[in-house]
């Protein structure tokens, strides 16, 4: 072997020695999910609003209730849920207390105090809107899962009179959008709600298991 090859050759050896880790070298771990990106991402201005599909299922139902609506943050930090189909309902969560009211019947009121689980919506939905963790974390625990493209939240009471009828929920979202709510009961069917983009993937939609794929973003085109 002459010395001109014989060069080349260590020296194709040495670029091999320096460049084949580099090449092998593993990718960066991904950086975990923070809670309080989530929250600060899909945290919005009073006053803000965003559509919303539900889909109730009872034993006493032939087939699962559809509802249709909007959620509706005042400024004065009231929450309100707005049922447009298949009926017309208002609840509005404000003062310590829940004020439901439908067509044709007189105004029901009910004490927070009494009814943990609307607290606790209060509570959650405000603060989520709200993007103040502080206030999420006086409710639940947090736990958060996945990457900013597509993500989960968990939310576990930690007043045990509450824990007693609601398990967690898990909100699911894609960058700065929430698009589904999904409320796990310690008895029962989880209960979802889609909001925002999920919500307008479901238009004609009411298969449970379609929906719940356009709530954990395995159905539907992505947004």
């Amino acid at each position: 072997m002459n010395p001109r090859t014989t060069s080349r050759l260590r020296l194709a050896t040495l670029l091999c020695a320096v460049a084949l880790p580099c090449a092998a070298a593993p990718e960066p771990a991904p950086v975990a999910l923070d809670a309080g990106w989530v929250l600060q991402a899909v945290a919005r201005p009073a006053p803000s609003h965003t559509p919303f599909v539900e889909l109730r299922d009872s034993p006493m139902l032939k087939k699962p209730l559809r509802l249709e609506g909007e959620y509706r943050r005042q400024v004065d930090g009231s929450l309100v849920r707005q049922v447009n189909a298949p009926y017309v309902e208002t609840t509005t969560l404000a003062a310590g207390e829940a004020v439901v009211e439908r067509q044709g019947r007189a105004p029901r009121r009910i004490a927070l105090q009494q009814a943990p689980e609307l607290a606790a919506i209060q509570a959650g939905f405000g603060a989520l809107l709200a993007g103040d963790r502080d206030l999420l974390q006086k409710t639940y625990t947090v736990q958060a899962g996945g990457a900013r493209e597509q993500w989960t939240l968990r939310l576990v009471p930690r007043d045990p009179r509450l824990a007693t009828s609601l398990r967690h929920i898990d909100l699911y979202g894609r960058g700065i959008e929430l698009r589904c709510v999904e409320s796990h009961p310690a008895k029962g069917e989880p209960q979802r709600t889609l909001m925002a983009g999920a919500a307008a993937a479901a238009t004609g939609i009411d298969d449970a298991a379609a929906l719940a794929a356009l709530c954990h973003g395995t159905g539907g085109a992505k947004r």
